[in-house]
């Protein structure tokens, strides 16, 4: 979007809005209300909610710019009212908009927040639904705190509701010594269910996700943990503590394994010497300098989550050879993992081996590097 395009005070609260929200917040598109498209004045929001998004048009007019915006909702929301127009004589309960204050860069971020509303209108929604499953899974999740729900229905889709349900009560956060996470990391379960308006003998299954924060997958990979099986007749109040189970057990697990992969990369210095750059907090990534002769290059070794059971991933760079039709680019090899390899040996061993296949290996890729540099004469 061109910023100077952008009248400046709704520039200011638009920029204080995505930078100081809690939620991660996006602008999927800007367009502009007058007939000579002069200014951008309006734009649609993506704001995060039941593990997915839900999209509202911000309205302003950039003519007159001191006025608050509108918001309009999704056309399923028709019916949220979040201000309502109070009756004749009653005196109106101040919001966000009749305070309205252009000069003021957090009324926008003060307003969307305000909206969290919404909230209760879905729950609201979801408790009007006549499913006789819903209502009593309803009643049973209800003690736990910080659960979003979602009506979805339309003319082209089923209805269904959506619950987003933060599992586990420990701070991730402080599990990992050095993590500079900006926000606070989670884990949640999506339950879908689709309404059914008819008793049925034997419900299925809801539909399960496991969901977490993006910056989570550098301890622990949500893709590769397996959710328990959903027993018949099961409801979500059996099926939570299960879960919740497993997955501190897992979480655990991979706190522990950063200490594993740190003591191997201190191990690979006694062959390697120091690290040139290393992964401090989660240890994932290592780059030592190595040489055969007068031919130096880097080593970059790349560690999975599952190690030891999985072997790191090991990537050649020639600090001597470089690609002249791609902005000199040092040369690398492909990624190498065909080199012994057993979890049971001890991180001496392991680094010991490693450097044994690289004195054999290297010379495999110098011989590499040459020929690339005869291919681009």
């Amino acid at each position: 979007m061109a910023v100077d395009s952008i009248p400046p005070i709704i520039l200011t609260q638009l920029n204080y809005l995505l930078t100081h929200s809690p939620y991660s917040i996006k602008v999927e598109q800007m367009w502009s209300g007058s007939k000579n498209h002069a200014y951008l004045d309006r734009f649609t929001l993506l704001i995060p909610f039941c593990l997915d998004y839900i999209k509202w048009d911000v309205i302003y007019n950039a003519q007159f710019p001191l006025l608050p915006p509108d918001v309009i909702f999704g056309p399923e929301d028709e019916t949220f009212r979040p201000f309502p127009a109070g009756r004749e004589g009653e005196i109106k309960a101040k919001n966000s908009l009749s305070d309205w204050n252009c000069k003021d860069p957090t009324r926008l971020l003060l307003l969307i927040h305000e909206l969290s509303l919404y909230m209760a209108y879905q729950k609201k929604r979801v408790g009007e639904v006549d499913d006789e499953r819903l209502k009593f899974e309803i009643n049973t999740m209800y003690s736990r705190e910080g659960i979003e729900m979602y009506m979805s229905s339309g003319v082209d889709k089923p209805e269904e509701v959506k619950f987003a349900v933060p599992l586990l009560e420990m701070d991730l956060n402080k599990m990992v010594a050095g993590a500079t996470w900006r926000h606070q990391q989670k884990i949640y379960l999506q339950v879908i269910y689709p309404v059914s308006r008819k008793y049925l003998a034997m419900a299925s299954a809801p539909r399960l996700k496991l969901i977490s924060s993006p910056e989570l997958k550098a301890l622990f990979s949500i893709d590769e943990f397996r959710l328990p099986s959903w027993l018949e007749g099961m409801c979500m109040a059996e099926y939570l503590p299960t879960l919740e189970e497993m997955l501190e057990s897992q979480i655990r697990d991979a706190v522990s394994s950063i200490e594993v992969r740190r003591k191997f990369i201190t191990a690979l210095a006694i062959p390697f010497g120091r690290p040139l750059e290393a992964d401090p907090v989660f240890c994932r990534k290592a780059t030592f300098l190595a040489c055969s002769g007068v031919f130096t290059f880097l080593v970059h070794f790349t560690l999975p989550l599952q190690f030891p059971r999985q072997q790191p991933a090991l990537v050649l760079q020639s600090s001597q050879h470089f690609h002249s039709h791609s902005g000199n680019a040092p040369i690398k090899s492909a990624i190498l993992q065909d080199y012994p390899w057993s979890p049971r040996w001890d991180v001496s061993q392991m680094a010991e081996r490693i450097s044994d296949y690289l004195m054999e290996e290297c010379l495999n890729f110098k011989k590499h590097c040459n020929e690339v540099l005869v291919q681009q004469r």
